[in-house]
């Protein structure tokens, strides 16, 4: 008797495929709370690759009665506790992009006003201001991409913490499994190809096995794999 694919398994929705968000410490985006803030620690952030800071930011009502406000923010590279967050322009700092001259690497950038950050979040990563008028800021892109993004946006000044995190090996299969499983992810990845004829379709002693192209005008349920491509295999030179 057959069994069900990966991807079958993981439409059921069974916690397996499912990131453990009950165990984040929150969500990692800028506060509303305008001013000046303090680092007070650094923390492991469970199904993130980066840590997390934990900022205090001092707000003030309409009455005039002082308040401590908690946020998470995503460190950049060398940020330490204790170390104040400000509007300016240096490393660690978060700032509105029209604050910021041309040349200056930045991470954790909004894609539109107050959205909290969304792009450049991973370890290491930063963008690059290339030009800007008084509306709009050009930024170069990890992926060499020159996106637009309006200058009213905030980011993060710096390099994303973490940047050497893929140089450092697993060393032990056992680790490897438990860092995918913090992030709820399925480890090891088994090819179709190496699993048995009744587990999928790829797989058994003949080869090639079945074709994954399917016609465009197959019902829901078969209409899976490479849908009524224009070419298959790989592209020549």
């Amino acid at each position: 008797m057959g069994k069900n694919l990966r991807q079958q398994r993981r439409g059921k929705g069974s916690p397996r495929y499912s990131a453990h968000s009950h165990r984040y410490d929150g969500k990692t985006r800028y506060s509303d709370v305008q001013g000046e803030g303090v680092v007070v620690d650094i923390v492991h952030s469970p199904g993130r690759r980066v840590p997390a800071a934990v900022v205090d930011y001092k707000h003030t009502d309409a009455k005039g009665v002082i308040s401590w406000r908690k946020s998470l923010m995503l460190p950049a590279e060398g940020l330490f506790v204790g170390q104040k967050i400000s509007n300016t322009n240096e490393t660690g700092n978060i700032t509105h992009l029209k604050n910021l001259p041309e040349g200056t690497k930045i991470f954790n950038i909004e894609l539109h006003p107050g959205d909290g950050g969304r792009l450049c979040r991973a370890s290491g990563s930063f963008a690059t201001i290339i030009s800007k008028d008084v509306n709009n800021c050009t930024v170069l892109m990890p992926s060499r991409e020159k996106k637009v993004i309006s200058t009213d946006c905030r980011a993060t000044v710096g390099i994303g913490a973490s940047s050497g995190r893929t140089e450092k090996p697993f060393m032990k299969a056992g680790t490897k499994h438990y860092s995918m499983k913090a992030l709820g992810k399925l480890y090891p990845h088994v090819q179709g190809v190496s699993m048995n004829a009744c587990n999928h379709p790829f797989g058994g002693q003949t080869r090639p096995g079945k074709p994954k192209t399917v016609s465009r005008h197959m019902p829901p349920g078969k209409k899976v794999g490479s849908i009524s491509p224009k070419r298959t295999g790989k592209r020549k030179k």
